[in-house]
C-alpha cells in the first residue's frame, strides 16, 4: 500500500465544506467535498502542540511535544517563534525514517520555509525532498525593493500601527513590518499566471514526483502546502469569488485586536483567505486526478489534514494564538481516503491528535515503530464506530495548555491563572466563561493538564506565564492542587 500525507498550513476546519462554513460566508471547496464522500471523516481531530514547527514534530515522530521540556530553542538563522520552535530531536525517529527502513520509497514536497531554515532537519528519512522557495519572509529575492506606491498597495496604513504586526509572537516596530512586507512581495512580484503561485507549484511538483517514481513497490509521499497561511497572495479571480469590490489590498495578519479595524479591510482579508482556500482545493483536486490517471487510487491511502487554523475577526481577533484558545485555531480537518475508497462516507467522533495519526499510518503500513509512540492507531476503531482510547486531548502552545473533553474546553496559563472554561454541551459555548461556577471542574482539568505534562511544567514556561496578561473575561481564581 502507498501512502500520501497532505498537510495544509492554517487550513480552518470550518472552511472545508464537509465540516460546515465559517461565520462570514460559505467557502467553495468542491474537491474537498468530493474527497470527503470517499473518505473517513474525523470530526474531533486536534494537534498536540502548536504552532507550525511543534505541530510537525509531533506529526512527523508520533512523540508528545507538550509541555515543551526541550523547547527553549535559540538557534542562529531563525527567530524564537514559540517553545519547541526548532529541529526534530535527534533521538526521535521520524515516520519517514521508519517507513524508509521498511522499504518504502519516501518523498517530501514542501514550501513551508520554516522547515528548511538553518539548523532544521525535517527532511530526515526522505529519499527525495524538494523545497519550493519564496513563501513569507524566505530570503528568496533581494530586489528590486518596492516603490512607495507598491508598498502602500500591499500594506494598509492602519495595519502599520498594530503592536504585534508579524506572525512570530514578538514586538516589532513599523520598520520591521515594512521589511517583512518588502520581502514577501519581492518574492512574488513576477507572478503573472496562476501556476506561478505557491500551491500550484507544490502540487505540480508532487505530481511530477508521482510520475518519476512509478517503479516504486511502495511509496510514502508527504506534501506540505504553506497555503492558506498568510500572507494571503491569491490570483484576483479567486478573491472575486467572494468580494467583487475593489479597494485597499490586505494580505497580512495583525495578531491583535481588530475591533477598530476598517470593516472593508476585514472583508478583504476574509475574501483573500477564502480565495486561497478555494485555490488549495482546486490544486488538491488536480493532484487526486493525477493519482487516478496513474492508476494509484486502488493501492494508495490519501490523508488530508492541517496543523492549525486562524481567527479572522472572531472575538475581534486576527491571528492565531494559544491563549485564549479557540476552535477556529485548534480544530483540525482530517480526512482519510483508504485504497479503493473503502469505508467511503464513514465519520467518527473519536478524539484524536497528530501523534495518533502517526501511529495509525505506521500501523496501516504494518511497520513497527522504532521506539514507543505517544499516539495510538485509530483507523480500524474509527470505521467500526468505536469511542476510542482518549477521553480528552491536551494541547500546548507557549505557556498555555488547553484540555478538551466531550463536554469541556479548558484553557489557562501554566502558572494556573487566567482560567477559561466553556461548556461544549450548550449552544454558543464560548459566549461565557463559567470557570467561577465550576471550580471542581477547573481543578480537575488543570490537574489533567499537569498529569499529561509529566507532573510538572517547565520552570521557564511558568515564569513566562507570569509575565503574560490574562485573557479578557478570564477567571481570577487559581487552580488548586
Amino acid at each position: 500500500m502507498n501512502i500520501v500525507l497532505i498537510v495544509f498550513d492554517t487550513l480552518r476546519k470550518d472552511c472545508v465544506g464537509p465540516y460546515g462554513s465559517p461565520p462570514w460566508w460559505t467557502i467553495q471547496t468542491p474537491k474537498f467535498d468530493a474527497f470527503a464522500k470517499e473518505s473517513l471523516m474525523m470530526m474531533r481531530a486536534f494537534p498536540n502542540a502548536l504552532p507550525t514547527l511543534p505541530a510537525r514534530i509531533a506529526l512527523y515522530t508520533g512523540q508528545q511535544v507538550y509541555p515543551f521540556e526541550k523547547g527553549d530553542i535559540r538557534l542562529k538563522g531563525d527567530f524564537i517563534g514559540a517553545p519547541a520552535w526548532g529541529p526534530i530531536p535527534e533521538e526521535w525517529p521520524t515516520m519517514a525514517e521508519m517507513l524508509q527502513e521498511a522499504g518504502y520509497r519516501t518523498g517530501l514536497v514542501s514550501d513551508v520555509y520554516h522547515m528548511f531554515k538553518p539548523s532544521k532537519n525535517y527532511w530526515r528519512g526522505f529519499d527525495q525532498w524538494t523545497f519550493l522557495r519564496g513563501q513569507e519572509a524566505d530570503p528568496y529575492r533581494s530586489g528590486p525593493h518596492l516603490s512607495a506606491v507598491t508598498l502602500n498597495y500591499w500594506l494598509p496604513e492602519q495595519l502599520r500601527k498594530l503592536e504585534r504586526p508579524l506572525p512570530i509572537g514578538v514586538e516589532f516596530d513599523e520598520q520591521e513590518l515594512i521589511k517583512f512586507v518588502q520581502q514577501c512581495v519581492m518574492n512574488i512580484q513576477d507572478f503573472s499566471v496562476e501556476e506561478d503561485f505557491f500551491v500550484p507549484q507544490v502540487f505540480l511538483e508532487a505530481m511530477r514526483w508521482l510520475e518519476q517514481n512509478q517503479d516504486a513497490k511502495n511509496f510514502f509521499l508527504t506534501i506540505e502546502s504553506f497555503d492558506p497561511h498568510e500572507p494571503w497572495f491569491v490570483p484576483a479571480h479567486y478573491r472575486k469569488m467572494y468580494l467583487e469590490a475593489q479597494g485597499q489590498e490586505q494580505v497580512i495578519t495583525g495578531y491583535q485586536d481588530v475591533s477598530e479595524m476598517d470593516p472593508a479591510l476585514l472583508q478583504r482579508t476574509r475574501a483573500n483567505y477564502s480565495g486561497l482556500v478555494t485555490m488549495c482545493d482546486r490544486w488538491f483536486g488536480h493532484f487526486m486526478e493525477s493519482l487516478r490517471v496513474l492508476g494509484r487510487l486502488d493501492d494508495t491511502m490519501v490523508i488530508m489534514t492541517s496543523d492549525h487554523g486562524h481567527s479572522i475577526g472572531e472575538d475581534n481577533y486576527l491571528g492565531k494564538r494559544g491563549y485564549p484558545s479557540s476552535p477556529e485555531t485548534f480544530a483540525l480537518p482530517l480526512l482519510i481516503r483508504f485504497p479503493g475508497a473503502e469505508h467511503a462516507g464513514a465519520t467518527s467522533d473519536m478524539l484524536v491528535q497528530h501523534t495518533d495519526l502517526t501511529a495509525a499510518i505506521l500501523d496501516a503500513a504494518q511497520v513497527s515503530p522504532a521506539i514507543e509512540l505517544d499516539g495510538t492507531p485509530f483507523f480500524q476503531g474509527a470505521v467500526a464506530g468505536e469511542v476510542g482510547d482518549r477521553d480528552h486531548v491536551t494541547i500546548g502552545w507557549s505557556a498555555s495548555p488547553t484540555v478538551i473533553t466531550d463536554r469541556w474546553w479548558f484553557n489557562c496559563k501554566f502558572d494556573g491563572t487566567g482560567i477559561l472554561l466553556y461548556d461544549l454541551s450548550i449552544e454558543d459555548p464560548f459566549e461565557n466563561n463559567i470557570a467561577d461556577q465550576n471550580r471542581e471542574v477547573v481543578d480537575q482539568l488543570f490537574q489533567q493538564a499537569l498529569e499529561d505534562a509529566g507532573g510538572k511544567f517547565p520552570d521557564w514556561l511558568v515564569e513566562l506565564a507570569t509575565m503574560e496578561a490574562d485573557a479578557p473575561g478570564c477567571s481570577p481564581l487559581a487552580a488548586r492542587a
